[in-house]
């Protein structure tokens, strides 16, 4: 679909394919309604027969789908060996660089999500872009984990629809749309994807565990990330959890590993236990330590500012020295600045952990007193 948009009245475009038939990419043209005298097609595994269609077209971009299925003619090795990709590789770049052609070649990864075959491949190129997102929801992103030409680490934020992939100019937007009323156990986080300021929804569920060892499932954040969260909140900040499951999920199919995710995360456990839910009007960022303090990210103003743009009344997070960027909400959102776990719970769920723990202990005493005194009865 994009190749077809690509393609102007003077310079074609020019997609290879070496993994499906021209019958079978006719199919799909017409499905996206991707069709265009301008889009040039090649149906061939040869490398050289390749790079005599990009010399003689001189096209404006082309696409090789897949690099793995593509054959060095010279070599014994059968396609996708290490040998046939590098060499592969090799022609193309070269060929491309010397027409002054942009080249994009479309890689397999493995179940790992790192790409298949040799490491030198990544070497090769100039930008590495990797697509990533849930097979069930509609969002899809695209990371830059090499870039020659700026920084690495920038995302593009897409949906994917019956018509292909559509920008989503406004993600945060896009992400929060489905928000209703304010439930326990769920935060608004502010992350970073690349240069790109993010609000994302976790969500968190503690329940009682009936199994001999609580149960710990997370979609979307680092499993170990939150092992230590969970530890942290025991035994800095006296919220009892070893006898409780505990559920994190981050909403709409993202997967973010930003330390920034650490002090929403512990909210929204500590939210669920409580059973206190957080108004929709805060957003939380924040990493935490293993001493239970609340430590510095970067680009503090980006995650400011998209809460202000989006509404936001109140924005919790580690403390900073250099505070200017604050001011410039001009009064809309107000922020304030937690020193640690213990803190921020007391001052955002308006709750002392150590005080409700005794008092659940106390009450559970209670309630066994009663149960005997009515068995004695």
């Amino acid at each position: 679909h994009a190749m077809s948009m690509l393609a102007d009245g003077e310079r074609t475009t020019l997609y290879i394919t070496a993994e499906e038939s021209l019958e079978q990419l006719a199919l799909r043209a017409q499905r996206l309604g991707a069709e265009s005298p301008q889009l040039m097609v090649l149906a061939d595994t040869n490398v050289f027969a390749a790079c005599e269609q990009i010399e003689k077209l001189q096209p404006l971009v082309v696409v090789v789908d897949s690099i793995q299925a593509m054959v060095h003619p010279d070599l014994s090795s059968s396609p996708g060996s290490v040998s046939q990709i590098r060499e592969c590789t090799a022609v193309l770049v070269r060929v491309a660089k010397e027409q002054g052609i942009p080249l994009f070649l479309v890689g397999h990864v493995t179940k790992e999500g790192i790409i298949a075959g040799p490491k030198v491949l990544e070497h090769m190129v100039d930008t590495v872009l990797y697509m990533e997102g849930d097979a069930h929801y509609a969002l899809r992103i695209i990371r830059a984990t090499k870039n020659r030409f700026g920084p690495a680490g920038e995302v593009g934020v897409f949906k994917m629809t019956e018509g292909g992939l559509e920008c989503v100019s406004e993600p945060s937007e896009y992400l929060l749309s489905e928000l209703n009323e304010p439930v326990a156990g769920n935060v608004i986080a502010a992350v970073v994807e690349g240069k790109r300021p993010l609000l994302l929804e976790v969500q968190a569920l503690v329940a009682p565990t009936y199994f001999g060892t609580p149960r710990r499932v997370v979609t979307g954040a680092d499993y170990n990330r939150v092992s230590v969260i969970i530890a942290v909140l025991e035994r800095r900040a006296h919220v009892r959890l070893g006898d409780k499951d505990v559920y994190v999920n981050v909403a709409g199919g993202m997967r973010v590993a930003e330390p920034a995710m650490d002090l929403p995360i512990a909210l929204a456990i500590a939210s669920s236990r409580y059973d206190r839910p957080l108004p929709r009007d805060i957003a939380v960022f924040g990493e935490v330590g293993l001493g239970g303090e609340v430590r510095s990210v970067a680009s503090p103003e980006q995650r400011f500012h998209e809460m202000m743009k989006l509404g936001f009344k109140l924005c919790v997070g580690p403390k900073y020295r250099d505070t200017s960027w604050k001011s410039r909400g001009g009064g809309r959102i107000k922020y304030l600045a937690v020193q640690n776990v213990h803190e921020a719970i007391k001052a955002v769920l308006q709750v002392n952990p150590a005080t409700f723990e005794r008092q659940m202990r106390v009450e559970q005493y209670s309630d066994a007193g009663a149960e005997a005194l009515n068995f004695e009865s």
